[in-house]
């Protein structure tokens, strides 16, 4: 893995995968590796031999995510979300030859086939946090305290 990174009150930091790597794993040590608290996946794109994601099945509370796997070789298309107290929330559109798209938030176990390229701005002067909403049960973004 190869991280780039710029210094300012917010700053870039690219990130590039190898053969072999996994996607998500390898974003969240280099997010705990360069201090970024918060941030903001700015653009994603690669290949991928391995996706594991998840996806909503209904929109009634509490929320059922449904988790699926794609073991074909993948174009990444996008890779996008925000990283709030260290944490990235991450989604993800992956394309295949046959002209399938799937997309859904990324899950560990992906796996580069050739290479990734991450940019993350990294925002130094922002302070998010997740906070959880007691009535529906899930984390919503918000200011930290």
């Amino acid at each position: 893995m190869n991280v780039i990174t710029s210094g300012a009150p917010m700053e870039i930091v690219v990130i590039g995968l190898q053969p072999g790597e996994m996607l998500l794993e390898s974003i969240t040590q280099a997010v705990r590796e360069h201090g970024i608290e918060n941030g903001v996946v700015i653009s994603g794109i690669g290949t991928l031999k391995r996706c594991h994601m998840h996806f909503i099945e209904h929109t009634e509370f509490p929320s059922r995510d449904r988790f699926y796997t794609v073991e074909k070789p993948l174009e990444l298309l996008s890779v996008s979300g925000v990283i709030a107290e260290g944490e990235p929330h991450l989604h993800v559109v992956v394309s295949c030859k046959d002209q399938e798209v799937y997309a859904g938030h990324l899950e560990e176990s992906s796996e580069v086939a050739y290479l990734a390229e991450i940019a993350v701005l990294k925002c130094n002067a922002l302070r998010l946090a997740r906070h959880l909403d007691p009535t529906r049960k899930i984390r919503l973004l918000g200011r930290k305290a």
